[in-house]
């Protein structure tokens, strides 16, 4: 298939997502069913250009001085396939299968717009809605950090310390680019793709089989170890998820002590179960029921609390989130986090920690939570954040912020990583 075809297939998949307001998975998937002739490489570049269009979506569709499909798949490949509007038609003129070629109009806008023109929001690519929320959390530098967040991602792997190192698995991953990941200890990251590039299927390699590593971000890797687990500690995962912080504090405990995974939708930790299996991780045990949790009460060392969120963090790899979130959704997520963060204060022992995560970027849900935690608990104090990093990532410090309401910021223009969210508490009382 031309690109021709790899783009008339691409803006048929976005007009799915937008009539359906389906996540670009399930629409991806979908168009790959009903078109079984399509090989790897074809599904790959159309995918590449839908998530491209996505993540681009407004610059894109400025370009062309539009948000339909075509505007912004057109956009996409203008902006991260190194075509120019000539070149374009060029390689889709005399292709049966490409869209109609760009026309007279959309030429003379392309070639009268240049993005750094471009209204502050579109050069960010974000929904106008949340420039305030950006513009408080990141200052002056909130649009360079929505650009940052509207780029492909990396594959970044965790190397499972109980049965391997880096070096060794770098050694397996040498034909896949890998290089050593730019903070965390025991990270490894493989390069975004260029154009219809794909990334490597690093969980059909015989080395992820045997439990070497596991595929996650470097920022989560980052917040798991500023919880500072040891050997030896109890630790609660109270929003354990599929598990890969359960993981990452296990292996930095050595197999030793306990970490207790827990996840009020029990479904969400099914993964974890084969994970645990495949890594050797033995000191982890799963405690699907609430009531399950009432003897750890007021003992744990540290409680973990992976708070729901909206995901802002994580746009890079997921951009039709961006798109679908809402206000009404946003302060939903607030309120859970409150709950949440009420009910797991309750398993901290005197002297322990309450680290709090989330992988958003906004204010809302990282400081303003905190503080208003804070304000109504009672027995609980921020430990000194740059001392926290300083002691697990030195030489780093220009790589995180402190947020204005305390607690380390990771992001993408920043860290390298998605966006992040950690603050620590110590039980005072």
């Amino acid at each position: 298939m031309r690109l021709g075809g790899r783009l008339a297939a691409a803006i048929e998949v976005l007009d799915d997502i937008g009539r359906r307001h389906r996540p670009v998975a399930d629409a991806l998937k979908d168009w790959g069913l009903s078109h079984r002739f399509a090989g790897g490489g074809d599904r790959a570049a159309i995918g590449n250009i839908v998530y491209d269009a996505l993540r681009r979506k407004r610059s894109a569709g400025w370009l062309l001085d539009g948000d339909t499909p075509r505007a912004v798949g057109f956009g996409a490949l203008l902006l991260e396939w190194g075509q120019t509007a000539p070149s374009l038609n060029g390689a889709l003129d005399g292709d049966k299968f490409a869209p109609p070629l760009l026309s007279a109009t959309e030429l003379e806008t392309i070639a009268g717009r240049r993005l750094a023109d471009a209204p502050p929001a579109v050069r960010a690519d974000i929904p106008d809605w949340c420039e305030p929320l950006f513009e408080r959390a990141f200052g002056e530098a909130w649009v360079e950090e929505g650009a940052a967040l509207a780029t492909r991602p990396p594959l970044d792997i965790r190397v499972n310390t109980l049965q391997a190192d880096r070096a060794k698995v770098l050694s397996e991953l040498a034909q896949a680019g890998a290089g050593a990941a730019r903070i965390a200890p025991h990270g490894i990251r493989i390069p975004p793709i260029d154009g219809d590039g794909r990334h490597p299927n690093v969980q059909a390699e015989p080395a992820f089989q045997k439990g070497w590593f596991e595929v996650q971000d470097e920022g989560s890797q980052i917040a798991a170890a500023l919880a500072g687990a040891q050997p030896g500690m109890q630790v609660l995962d109270f929003c354990a998820g599929a598990g890969g912080k359960t993981l990452a504090l296990s292996a930095a405990m050595d197999n030793r002590g306990q970490v207790f995974a827990h996840d009020a939708e029990k479904a969400r930790l099914a993964p974890i179960f084969d994970r645990i299996r495949r890594s050797e991780n033995r000191n982890v045990q799963i405690v699907a029921k609430p009531a399950e949790l009432a003897p750890l009460a007021g003992h744990m060392d540290i409680v973990l609390v992976d708070a729901p969120c909206t995901g802002s963090g994580t746009w890079r790899r997921r951009p039709d989130a961006k798109w679908r979130l809402t206000q009404r959704q946003l302060d939903a997520r607030k309120g859970e986090q409150k709950a949440i963060l009420d009910t797991a204060s309750g398993y901290v022992k005197p002297g322990g920690l309450l680290v709090y995560i989330t992988c958003s970027v906004f204010d809302e849900e990282n400081g303003d939570q905190v503080a208003a935690f804070l304000a109504r608990s009672g027995g609980f104090e921020p430990i000194d954040h740059r001392r926290l990093w300083d002691s697990h990532f030195p030489g780093h410090a220009d790589a995180m912020r402190i947020g204005a309401l305390g607690g380390i910021c990771l992001s993408p223009a920043l860290s390298g990583t998605d966006g992040f969210y950690v603050c620590a508490l110590r039980k005072t009382a």
